[in-house]
C-alpha cells in the first residue's frame, strides 16, 4: 500500500471552524438540495462514523426520506468498531438481513462507517444493492489519518495487527455491487486520497471531515448518486 500522510496541522486546525461555517450557512443551499433527483423507494441504511451515533446522520436520514427512500439507522449505538458490529460484522449483517425483506438494502456510510460497509458489501453481496462511502479512508495506510490513535483506543484493535491489515486490504478491494466514493482534499482528519481508489466512481467535494454528511454539497451527491443507480424491486431480489 502506497505511503500516503495525515492531513497537515494546519488542515487539523481548521476543522472545526469550516464545519461551523458550514452550519452558519446552510440555508444558501436549499434550491439545490430541493432541486436534486427523486428516489426509487429503495431501502437504505445510514452507518455512522468512529464514536458517533444515529444521531450524526439525522439530517441525511431527514433529506434522503424526503427524496422517497426508506432510510433506516444501524441502531448499534455508537460506532467502536468491531465492539459494535461484531467480529466479521455479524450484529449488523444480522440488522440488515432483518430489513432485506424489501429487496436488497443500499448502505451509506460516514467514515469508518463506510469502512464497515464495504466489509459487509464483500461478506455478504446477495444484501446489498449498493455502498455509498463518505470520507471513508478504506484505500490508504490507516496511519493516513490524524484519529489512528483514537481509533485504536476506541476499538480495542491495532492496526499494526496482520489480521487488522489482511481485513483491510480484503475492504479497499472492488465491490459486487456499485458503489461510489464522496471525498474531500481539505479533509483534515483523513488523508483524502485514501477515501477514494481507481476502479470506484468518485465525487470530490469541498469539505472538512467534521459533519461532512451535513453538507449540502455531500447530500445532494448523495441524493443523485442513487437516483442513477438501478432500481432495487422485490424481483431483483428473486433473481439474486
Amino acid at each position: 500500500m502506497a505511503v500516503i500522510p495525515p492531513p497537515s496541522k494546519a488542515l487539523w486546525a481548521a476543522e472545526l471552524p469550516r464545519a461551523l461555517w458550514m452550519g452558519a450557512t446552510w440555508w444558501r443551499h436549499r434550491a439545490a438540495l430541493a432541486a436534486a433527483p427523486a428516489g426509487d423507494g429503495r431501502t437504505v441504511m445510514l452507518l455512522p462514523g468512529l464514536f458517533n451515533s444515529d444521531r450524526s446522520n439525522i439530517v441525511l436520514r431527514r433529506y434522503l426520506t424526503s427524496k422517497g427512500y426508506r432510510v433506516h439507522d444501524w441502531g448499534l449505538g455508537r460506532n467502536l468498531g468491531v465492539r459494535s458490529v461484531g467480529i466479521d460484522a455479524r450484529h449488523l449483517i444480522t440488522r440488515i438481513e432483518s430489513l432485506a425483506s424489501h429487496g436488497p438494502v443500499t448502505l451509506v456510510g460516514v467514515s469508518l462507517g463506510g469502512i464497515i460497509a464495504r466489509m459487509v458489501a464483500q461478506a455478504r453481496p446477495d444484501l446489498i444493492a449498493g455502498v455509498i462511502t463518505i470520507s471513508s479512508p478504506y484505500a490508504g495506510p490507516a496511519r493516513a489519518t490524524n484519529v489512528w490513535r483514537l481509533f485504536e483506543r476506541l476499538t480495542g484493535e491495532r492496526v499494526d495487527d496482520p489480521a487488522v491489515a489482511m481485513r483491510s486490504a480484503a475492504i479497499a478491494g472492488p465491490l459486487p455491487c456499485p458503489s461510489a466514493a464522496i471525498w474531500s482534499r481539505s479533509d483534515g482528519l483523513v488523508a483524502g486520497v485514501s477515501c477514494r481508489d481507481d476502479t470506484t466512481p468518485a465525487v470530490e467535494v469541498r469539505s472538512s471531515h467534521l459533519w461532512v454528511q451535513h453538507r449540502p454539497q455531500v447530500l445532494a451527491a448523495v441524493a443523485t448518486i442513487l437516483a442513477g443507480w438501478p432500481p432495487v424491486t422485490y424481483q431483483s431480489l428473486a433473481a439474486r
